[in-house]
């Protein structure tokens, strides 16, 4: 057959026999593909039906093992090699409040030895504490090379709504000052088994009322990371609701905003997400929420009305995010309403990115960074 022939019909043999197509079976084939496989040979149908969905709707996988990808830096598949390892660590009974206050002292102990005790000041920054309603901050001025000079900036950490906080987020937050630059106020929010919701989100809306109060709006950049940034997107719902205006700009990584476990994610990237590994209604959350409904807004923000008191926004996440789905849902919705949103997926990476000190990190950045010179003025 030479180029430009017309081919008017074919027979394909199999083991079932022959089938014959005319020309326009042949286009037909083509264009709906999905719906022919009754007309296909039997070996083919019965690979097309093992992959097929049972009637409950789930997909069972066959058992597989997925590597580092090649598109990535070595040292950010080093560090999912190296979290791979990682073991699932038990939690407590959820009313058992002595054993969870062991275990966040425990692990906040193994990340202080990290950090020489907590007590590092970066050269040239310098570092306040203050107590703004029940909570502590930390007012971090990064020193004159840092960008964004000025600008004022609430920082809400992470850790699950349990940890890192004290001393670690005092340090955290001059690494975040360190990369976004401003005057960071990062608040040390109240947490559970002792404080659970809604005081941790009370305690950023107080120092948030006290930074109105300080600053234009206009000016302030609110960020959050994981649970900071549940914490941060809630933030939103819960000033508007009191009154006050919405900040400037919003960077949200890897957010938390839907409770309720609903996400596909949840499912399609356990264990590939090396920091956090599976989900079942994780007990951090039961923890956090008590016996509130996990679609209160003010818990699950991808509930709320998101039209009103959200400024731009900024989201990251990463193919191997347990939360990817919460991540490009959010942004989704954001759209939806109305919101300037933009969304920022790293190749591989985990909940939380590669650990600091890969090129992917760094990438990622100064993408956040090139967002804030639009977005923070």
């Amino acid at each position: 057959m030479n180029n430009g022939d017309r081919i008017d019909s074919l027979t394909w043999e199999g083991e079932s026999g022959s089938v014959a197509l005319s020309r326009r079976g042949i286009l037909g084939l083509s264009a709906a593909f999905v719906g022919t496989v009754g007309a296909l040979p039997a070996k083919a149908r019965e690979m097309t039906q093992a992959a097929s969905a049972p009637p409950d709707g789930a997909v069972h996988l066959p058992a597989r093992t997925i590597a580092p990808p090649l598109s990535i830096s070595d040292a950010a598949r080093a560090y999912l090699r190296k979290g791979a390892d990682n073991p699932l660590e038990p939690y407590p009974p959820v009313s058992d409040a002595a054993a969870w206050r062991k275990k966040i002292a425990d692990h906040d102990a193994g990340m202080l030895r990290m950090m020489n005790d907590g007590d590092l000041v970066l050269p040239g920054f310098t570092v306040e504490d203050r107590m703004i309603g029940a909570a502590k901050v930390y007012v971090i001025t990064p020193p004159a090379s840092a960008p964004n000079q000025g600008k004022p900036h609430l920082s809400i950490h992470g850790g699950g709504w349990t940890s890192l906080g004290g001393k670690i987020a005092r340090v955290l937050s001059q690494v975040q000052a360190q990369q976004y630059g401003g005057i960071v106020y990062a608040v040390d929010y109240r947490m559970p088994p002792d404080h659970p919701f809604p005081v941790p989100l009370d305690d950023c809306l107080a120092v948030y009322r006290d930074m109105v109060g300080r600053y234009h709006p206009d000016r302030i950049l609110v960020s959050g990371g994981s649970a900071g940034s549940n914490l941060a997107a809630a933030l939103m719902l819960k000033a508007r609701d009191a009154g006050l205006p919405r900040p400037g700009a919003l960077l949200l990584d890897t957010p938390i905003v839907d409770l309720t476990g609903a996400g596909d994610s949840l499912q399609t990237n356990q264990h590939l997400d090396t920091l956090l590994k599976v989900w079942s209604q994780d007990a951090n959350v039961a923890l956090y929420a008590g016996r509130a409904n996990l679609s209160d807004p003010y818990l699950s923000p991808l509930k709320g009305d998101l039209s009103r008191g959200f400024p731009p926004t900024y989201l990251r996440t990463g193919t191997r995010d347990l939360f990817l789905s919460d991540t490009v849902r959010f942004h989704a919705a954001l759209r939806k309403a109305g919101v300037v949103a933009d969304l920022y997926v790293g190749e591989a990476m985990p909940h939380g990115g590669f650990g600091g000190s890969t090129p992917e990190d760094a990438d990622a950045v100064a993408d956040a960074l090139r967002w804030l010179a639009k977005h923070w003025m």
